[in-house]
């Protein structure tokens, strides 16, 4: 039993926080409140260090995800998945652009609620065009796009929290 004055935590707090972390896909998290300072990191997580993105390297190849722990189906099914996946590979090997979050905050693909989004997928987008909004410590910082190109997709759902480095969109600038 803690004693009046002492910080304290209670299973319900740690609980919270690990569920945090599954939601939010973080690998480290680290509190302090009340004098009390609480660190949880996922095993087999490597400690982050954040550096300022290389300028040198602007587009990147993207590869269709291979399922881990897929169901098993029948062979029928799996060369029409084949297909389908190689077809997907075609599509998804060219040379993408990915515009990534400069900061931590809440993703915002509209200037407010009700407005149409900043750019859809698809629409041509220019060199220094507002593709979303990140708001940071109750400020609102657009994010413009480094590339010209066609919007192939939107990586974050509105109103969602992003960290840094986290992938926001892919423009297709070939």
């Amino acid at each position: 039993m803690a004693n009046p004055g002492e910080p304290n935590m209670d299973f319900t707090d740690i609980e919270c926080i690990l569920e945090l972390m599954r939601q939010h896909d973080l690998a480290e998290f680290e509190m302090e409140r009340e004098g009390l300072k609480v660190r949880v990191r996922k095993a087999g997580a490597l400690p982050t260090f954040h550096a300022a993105p290389m300028p040198g390297m602007p587009t990147v190849s993207i590869a269709p995800p291979v399922a881990a722990g897929a169901p098993a189906v029948s062979s029928s099914a799996t060369s029409v998945a084949a297909a389908k996946a190689e077809a997907e590979a075609e599509q998804e090997s060219l040379e993408l652009a990915v515009v990534k979050s400069p900061i931590v905050g809440t993703f915002y693909r509209t200037p407010e609620p009700g407005a149409p989004s900043f750019v859809e997928i698809g629409q041509r987008v220019k060199k220094d065009q507002v593709l979303c909004i990140i708001e940071a410590m109750k400020l609102m910082n657009e994010i413009t796009s480094e590339y010209e190109g066609e919007l192939v997709s939107a990586y974050v759902e509105n109103g969602k929290p992003v960290q840094y480095g986290e992938r926001l969109f892919a423009i297709k600038t070939a």
